[in-house]
């Protein structure tokens, strides 16, 4: 019984495994680009790289080109933190720095 445990822990494991690495792998260039500024910048903390973009959005003057863009990487942050917190990963220990 203890043998089929590991087995389907292993299963399971390898499982996630591919996963973390297909969403790594499909992960755009600007998506990479916030998980490698989550890592330098943020000490590693999606709240953290969130509350300064929507801090910049609050202020005045503002590009709105940048404004666009601002509210595209708050939603790409977004997608990204729900895939770590359901495979409990940190996507900085498999993006390449």
């Amino acid at each position: 019984m203890a043998e089929a445990s590991k087995n389907s822990d292993k299963s399971r494991k390898t499982s996630v495994s591919k996963k973390v690495r297909d969403y790594i792998d499909g992960l755009s260039d600007e998506h990479r680009m916030l998980v490698i500024l989550k890592a330098q910048l943020y000490d590693g903390m999606w709240e953290s790289m969130l509350d300064d973009l929507k801090n910049r959005l609050a202020g005045k003057p503002y590009i709105f080109k940048l404004v666009n863009r601002i509210n595209d990487d708050i939603a790409r942050i977004g997608e990204m933190q729900k895939f770590e917190a359901e495979y409990n990963i940190d996507l900085a220990d498999y993006v390449k720095m």
